[in-house]
Formats: C-alpha cells, sequence, structure tokens
C-alpha cells in the first residue's frame, strides 16, 4: 500500500526524525498479542506475529500544531503515535494499523463516490460490518473528510523526506466486546506529490495503552 509508493533516496546528514518512545527507523516495536487475541473472533483486526520491525517513519503536522509519527513495516503494517510536540514528548495516543484493501480509481466517478463514502456517516467496505464515522462524531448526514501531507523517510539521519504524500482521510470506528473495546478503520485517499498514482485506502486498527507495546 504505502510502501510501493515510497522511493528511497541517500541522503547523510543531520538527523531530521524524531525518536519517540524508542521508536525510530532500523528498531523494532513489540506488542502485547492480548491487544487483539482478546477479543477472539469479533476483531477483523489479525496479526500474526508482535514485532514489527520499521523500515520507514512518517511526520505529519496536523493544523492545530499536533504531530502524527507513523512507523512502517515493510509489509505495511503502521504504529502510529500522537503528540501534541514534535519530538513526541507529550504523546497521548498509540494506535496500530494493518493494511485491509488498496485500490486504484478508474475514473473521476470512482474516485467521487469514494469521496462520498468518506464524508457519510457511516462506512462498510467489502467483507467488513459497518463503521461509524468517529472524528468530528456522527450527528452530522455529512462530514467533509480531514487533509493533510506526510512527509516519509526511509533514513533516520535524511535531512529531507524521500517522499511527501497528501491525503484525505476519515477515521471511523466500532465497539468490541460489549463496548469495552473499540476497532478503528481509516479510509483515505492517497496522492504521492511527484506521481499520478491515486490510492484509496483502508485499515484496520487497535488503540494501545502504554502498556501494551514496548521498543
Amino acid at each position: 500500500m504505502f510502501g510501493k509508493l515510497f522511493g528511497k533516496k541517500d541522503n547523510a546528514a543531520r538527523p531530521a526524525l524524531p525518536v519517540i518512545r524508542n521508536v525510530t527507523i532500523g528498531r523494532t516495536v513489540v506488542l502485547d498479542p492480548l491487544t487483539w487475541r482478546r477479543f477472539g473472533a469479533e476483531t477483523k483486526f489479525v496479526l500474526d506475529r508482535d514485532t514489527l520491525e520499521i523500515t520507514a517513519q512518517g511526520l505529519i503536522q496536523l493544523n492545530d500544531g499536533a504531530f502524527v509519527h507513523r512507523f512502517y513495516t515493510d509489509d505495511e503494517i503502521v504504529f502510529q503515535v500522537v503528540s501534541d510536540d514534535r519530538e513526541g514528548q507529550r504523546a497521548n495516543d498509540f494506535t496500530v494499523f494493518l493494511p485491509w484493501a488498496s485500490e486504484y480509481p478508474a475514473d473521476r466517478s470512482d474516485r467521487d463516490l469514494w469521496s462520498a463514502r468518506l464524508r457519510a456517516r457511516t462506512f462498510q467496505p467489502e467483507g467488513l460490518p459497518a463503521y461509524t464515522r468517529l472524528w468530528f462524531g456522527d450527528e452530522a448526514e455529512q462530514q467533509d473528510p480531514v487533509t493533510l501531507w506526510e512527509d516519509v523517510y526511509y533514513d533516520r539521519d535524511a535531512e529531507t523526506p524521500a517522499r511527501r504524500l497528501f491525503q484525505t482521510t476519515m477515521l471511523f470506528h466500532r465497539d468490541l466486546a460489549g463496548g469495552d473495546g473499540r476497532e478503528l478503520l481509516l479510509a483515505l485517499t492517497l496522492e504521492p506529490e511527484d506521481s499520478k498514482d491515486v490510492t484509496n485506502e483502508t485499515m484496520i486498527g487497535l488503540p494501545l495503552s502504554v502498556g501494551e507495546f514496548r521498543a
């Protein structure tokens, strides 16, 4: 998904990337498998291992001044951290996402249909249950999605990103285990700055507490 759109660039310069809770390119994140196993067949999040080897890192600055840090494996699993500061000292939100589907829109009508799905109150991909809009709440019938730029690095010492990705995205969710758990669905349009390739991406995620991972 994300990985097939990245390009590598050799650049030995001062580090541009923060290390968040000891996580960065070239290191590993160990997850507590009970995070997903405790839900059994109820969750669509299924991971066959508990250790993620990080080979790419993304950095997003949100309009409110917060930052999103994404750490990628070669098979496009994402460990995500949201922090009030760029260095991650005030990290307050942790999630792991698995790729579910990646599609190239065939034409403008496909893109318009996907855009309408991102604005809707609920989202239901093929093979999955329905998810309800989490961002902005579900009161409004239609809600504009979030747009952002992500700088992606393959070298943690690089001064500039290897790629920049423009994303139009919305986050949905559904309750698990009688409301004691939550499964997330991240739906987005991915547009690389230096490519005409546009993809529609769907990812399944679970929130993490600070005790459910280590690095």
